[in-house]
């Protein structure tokens, strides 16, 4: 299976891990990850200005050039996914919007490109009864907290990855990968990541909250998606680790770098 891929800036930089075992796991689940050429940066966060366009072009470029492929267009950073498949419907569902863009690109785009998180990839388009055939080291027995944060499920919508208050998509795919997930109060709560700068003390609050709940719950592990996530609940003192779930993915599929 060939998809398009977007990795998004921090998976360069602070969130190598998310883009590595994103990689290594692709390989064994025979999918072929297509980086998008020149793709830039998607903009970080969707703004909800209808004459603000400027930040969105990168990802309607990156849309276009999928499209031109036929292939899915994957992301695995939730800010990424957030503001591509957001871009996407509105490139859809707002006739000005599309207009306006449309002055803006070389050729023009309507929002036909198919949008999937990689959690989405391994759940739709490979199964994960086939990803637990290729389990090579069980998770069994290890108890682990999925936390979803704001941005894979909202606005529920237009995301449409899961049930925004009932999410399972993780423990779906911890349980394939032989773990016991772990369920708890905070899991698909704000951590405050948008406001850590503004207001660092509320944030700390948030993030202790999902973190504290985790661990009261039985958790050893917390496992994200999102980097800004990962670096808040870290930043403000998580009781257990914190790991990318490609991480935890890659380790079950035996392709986990020793460390």
């Amino acid at each position: 299976m060939k998809v398009s891929y977007f990795p998004g800036c921090t998976l360069k930089t602070k969130a190598k891990q998310l883009d590595k075992y994103t990689r290594k796991s692709a390989e064994v689940l025979d999918i072929t990850l297509e980086e998008i050429e020149n793709w830039q940066c998607c903009g970080g966060v969707f703004t909800t200005a209808r004459d603000e366009i400027a930040t969105k072009l990168s990802s309607v470029r990156a849309l276009s050039e999928a499209a031109k492929k036929d292939q899915i267009l994957v992301s695995v950073c939730s800010a990424c996914h957030n503001v591509i498949k957001q871009t996407n419907n509105a490139m859809q569902t707002d006739d000005e919007f599309n207009f306006r863009v449309n002055q803006y690109i070389d050729e023009e785009y309507n929002g036909e490109a198919k949008v999937m998180h990689f959690l989405e990839l391994l759940r739709d388009e490979v199964g994960f009864d086939k990803v637990a055939e290729k389990v090579k080291k069980s998770l069994e027995g290890k108890k682990v907290a999925a936390y979803y944060g704001c941005l894979l499920l909202r606005p529920s919508s237009v995301m449409q990855m899961d049930d925004p208050e009932n999410p399972t998509i993780i423990e779906d795919l911890i349980s394939a990968l032989g773990g016991e997930p772990v369920i708890y109060p905070y899991r698909n709560e704000c951590c405050g990541g948008y406001i850590a700068l503004e207001n660092p003390e509320s944030a700390k609050a948030r993030s202790n909250k999902v973190t504290d709940s985790a661990a009261k719950s039985g958790a050893e592990i917390i496992v994200t998606a999102c980097p800004l996530c990962k670096y808040n609940l870290e930043k403000n003192g998580s009781e257990i680790p914190v790991v990318y779930f490609t991480e935890l993915l890659a380790e079950a599929l035996g392709v986990k770098e020793e460390n």
